[in-house]
């Protein structure tokens, strides 16, 4: 039962959304945050940047047929599935809260829980580690794309200045740290653990200041409990279809299980961390938090699930061992 609570993070991550709906910044403050939240941003991805080993990126090139199989299931599969069944889901919640959904389905995977939960069950983490960070990588060209030609709710913004900005704020400060890891290596060991408060704290203020503009917009004015329940019941529906696209085809072609294993963990996942940022630049500011509200719900029932399966393998791999050793 402890397995299928929430971590510490993810009580954070609700906690920050309830701190911004009681006490929403606004006025001069709301600005200042603006400001801060940017510089949180590109130091966010600073630090993604200086975490990613470059000889993990050689390494992962060699599985060039397992990093098609899961981006084709983040930026394919999702979205198709996002409008095919559009008709049907989107009664659960409101046309307006079904953007978000298909903001969801057209985002990067994530880096971090991918990775860590690779590891965990025994997959190929120098293949999760190259797909997770060339997902990234794409995002900042295909998400744009996909949101300005199939979602049509950018305003002025067009998809080639969209995908500027998103350069500009994600991935200069990305390749910036990733260039510079060589000088920064030895003081990141030694400060491992404060960097990963620097890290989710830059996504908590990130999500505060997105949420507080949506509350000051009317967001719960807009979203009723039902609806919530609607896109938990949506986010349970994509999980398990992308997970049985992803896991299925990789079988199918006869990928180890150590590869299936970083399949599923890396084209079953959207990315918190990039979704958040990338939609304060895509959107207005009121319509920010409409948008990411079910990233944030999917977000945390793709940790407690794939926490749960992850677990569960690491426990097979370990009896497996265990009556191997005898």
């Amino acid at each position: 039962m402890k397995r299928l609570l929430p971590d510490t993070y993810t009580l954070l991550l609700i906690g920050t959304v309830a701190l911004a709906s009681l006490l929403p910044a606004s006025g001069g403050f709301a600005v200042a945050l603006k400001y801060i939240t940017t510089a949180a941003i590109a130091l966010l991805f600073f630090l993604h940047g200086a975490k990613l080993p470059r000889q993990a990126i050689i390494d992962g090139l060699l599985h060039w047929r397992l990093h098609a199989l899961i981006l084709s299931c983040t930026f394919v599969f999702f979205p198709i599935i996002g409008f095919a069944l559009r008709p049907v889901l989107t009664p659960l919640v409101s046309p307006e809260l079904y953007l978000g959904v298909l903001y969801l389905c057209m985002l990067p995977a994530t880096v971090q829980s991918a990775v860590a939960l690779t590891s965990i069950a025994g997959g190929n983490v120098s293949a999760s580690v190259c797909s997770a960070s060339a997902s990234t990588l794409l995002g900042v060209l295909i998400t744009p794309y996909l949101v300005n030609s199939l979602v049509v709710q950018t305003g002025d913004t067009s998809m080639l200045e969209s995908a500027g900005k998103i350069f500009i704020q994600l991935m200069l400060p990305f390749l910036a740290g990733h260039f510079l890891r060589p000088y920064f290596d030895g003081f990141f060991r030694k400060a491992g653990k404060a960097l990963s408060f620097v890290d989710r704290g830059s996504i908590l203020l990130v999500i505060y200041s997105a949420f507080s503009a949506a509350v000051v917009g009317g967001l719960w004015q807009q979203v009723s409990v039902g609806m919530i329940g609607g896109v938990v019941v949506i986010s349970l529906l994509f999980l398990a279809l992308s997970m049985a696209y992803v896991y299925g085809l990789a079988s199918w072609l006869g990928f180890a299980h150590e590869d299936r294993v970083t399949a599923l963990f890396g084209g079953a996942q959207k990315s918190l961390a990039s979704g958040v940022p990338m939609a304060q630049v895509l959107f207005a500011a009121p319509a920010v938090g409409m948008m990411v509200l079910p990233l944030m719900i999917f977000h945390l029932l793709q940790l407690i699930i794939s926490a749960g399966i992850a677990q569960n393998w690491n426990r097979h791999r370990k009896q497996q061992a265990s009556m191997a050793s005898t």
